[in-house]
């Protein structure tokens, strides 16, 4: 089937990606700004069946399906730039194709049965399908090795059960990726993990779901908790290259370092915003735009703008299927700490620029704030991250047998023009056994040592040199003042039993 035959009647023949894209652009605009109050849309769960129907009219899923089962190659700058033209008008919306591509089409396409992918793919693109991934459970979140969720072997099929929960797309989704271990005859669970593709148009393969959450944004998705009790065949277990939770990890590095096509409509959107507000609007006779402080908050946005579109360059050319991200926890992790950082705080931003008019969820900066703050929990807490960043760095300088960290990232391919940036406050050697906080407040110094790596190599490549310049010293201020709490040797302690004498009526002079 040509990719030409299932294309909508706004796009025609063409299959140039610039004219899909901007198809697909104005397919967005016209669902959510004509079609549909999108602030009253935003405020209510779900997503109306006519919106889902038009944005899966152009099938922009087909960006992560390869090309031999009808889709436009899987290409990774493509799936960027879709995932950045949806999330200028819906960070949830972007956050749903993201789902889809990152967390099913793709492990699919890599490590799936040929017999299964191409009905499957088929259904994606004829029938406009969905699919998603569960992994965490109730009590296993951030601990998903030691997930409970068990399979065992059946004849000529698998039997998996157990309890899944905060699936995006929970109740939506047509095909589930769900996360297993083997369950031996004594009933001990194996330590690797395993995959299995469920349809939920086969009933025996079908997944119950035993409760909706009131998730506190993203309202455009639905999440809750699920029953699994379901059976697969044999062909439906994905086959790992080597181990599953290597797959695993290849899986979830390559979906958190594309989290900044995500980011990058939302952080364009932002800004857009943010100018047009500060420079309409009128405080003690003189537009927004014209204040210091004004001015300090949009720059900061800016250089959000700039370090996610060196971002998504870097993904592009890195997070092909091909390659096995099992390995790249330093790249991906610092890529999904920091762009997640920078939508939570270019939000707040936004929120303080507009006011009380922008504190409503109905509005655009209200939704952002409370849209973009999970996404530094999901796929990994950004402080877990941030820790095992520091801990990645820290192990490949005792394999160096290096102690400065200057030295070591001056060598490092990911850091080593950056660390220029930097030649007197990082010239210092790393404490080995530095404290979990320490890891934390150090891995946020790294991950934006990393970032202005990528910013530097965007530069170089003909991207404007005022932003990458306001971007470059926007990073180098916040890398000092991180340094500065990282070095601070005393730290605040939890005082347990902290009611005694805390009682401050008790101190008042009547």
């Amino acid at each position: 089937m040509s990719i030409a035959s299932y294309l909508s009647e706004d796009i025609g023949s063409s299959v140039e990606f610039s004219t899909f894209r901007a198809s697909f652009r104005k397919k967005l605009r016209k669902v959510f700004n004509k079609r549909a109050d999108f602030d009253q849309v935003s405020t209510q769960r779900g997503l109306p069946p006519f919106m889902m129907r038009e944005i899966q009219s152009l099938t922009p899923l087909s960006v992560f399906i390869p090309e031999e089962y009808g889709g436009r190659g899987g290409h990774v700058h493509e799936c960027q730039a879709i995932l950045a033209t949806a999330s200028y008008e819906s960070l949830a919306l972007s956050l749903t194709l993201g789902i889809n591509g990152a967390l099913f089409l793709q492990p699919l396409s890599k490590y799936g049965h040929e017999e299964i992918k191409a009905p499957i793919f088929e259904r994606f693109v004829q029938d406009k399908n969905m699919g998603g991934l569960m992994i965490t459970e109730p009590d296993y979140g951030t601990d998903a090795l030691n997930m409970k969720t068990s399979y065992t072997q059946e004849d000529d099929h698998y039997h998996v059960q157990g309890t899944k929960h905060w699936a995006g797309l929970t109740g939506w989704a047509d095909f589930w990726l769900i996360t297993a271990r083997r369950q031996g005859k004594n009933g001990d669970l194996g330590r690797d993990i395993d995959f299995f593709v469920a349809d939920m148009n086969r009933p025996e393969q079908m997944v119950e779901v035993e409760e909706f959450y009131e998730n506190l944004g993203l309202y455009m998705i639905p999440y809750g908790r699920n029953h699994v009790d379901i059976r697969v065949p044999e062909t439906h277990r994905l086959q790992p290259e080597s181990t599953g939770i290597k797959m695993m990890l290849d899986t979830l590095h390559r979906s958190r370092i594309e989290f900044p096509g995500m980011g990058m409509g939302f952080l364009k959107r932002l800004l857009d915003e943010a100018l047009a507000h500060c420079k309409e609007r009128s405080v003690g006779g003189q537009a927004l735009i014209n204040y210091d402080q004004v001015q300090r908050r949009i720059a900061d946005i800016q250089a959000a703008f700039t370090a996610c579109s060196a971002m998504c360059l870097h993904t592009s050319e890195h997070a092909d299927p091909s390659n096995n991200l099992a390995g790249e926890a330093l790249s991906a992790n610092a890529v999904k700490t920091v762009v997640t950082d920078l939508m939570q705080d270019a939000a707040q931003s936004l929120l303080q620029l507009t006011g009380g008019m922008g504190y409503r969820l109905d509005h655009v900066a209200g939704r952002s704030v409370v849209d973009s703050r999970p996404f530094q929990i999901f796929e990994g807490s950004n402080d877990v991250l941030y820790q095992q960043i520091s801990e990645s760095v820290l192990k490949s300088m005792r394999t160096t047998k290096e102690r400065n960290l200057l030295s070591f990232l001056e060598d490092h391919e990911l850091t080593h023009r950056a660390a220029d940036y930097f030649s007197d406050t990082l010239d210092f050697e790393v404490d080995q056994s530095l404290s979990q906080r320490k890891l934390v407040d150090l891995g946020r110094v790294l991950g934006r040592v990393v970032t202005m790596e990528l910013v530097i190599e965007l530069g170089d490549r003909g991207f404007r040199s005022d932003l990458i310049s306001n971007c470059l010293q926007a990073f180098q201020e916040k890398v000092d003042g991180l340094l500065a709490s990282y070095r601070r040797e005393r730290t605040p302690s939890v005082i347990d039993d902290y009611v005694e004498g805390s009682a401050w009526l008790d101190y008042v002079n009547a």
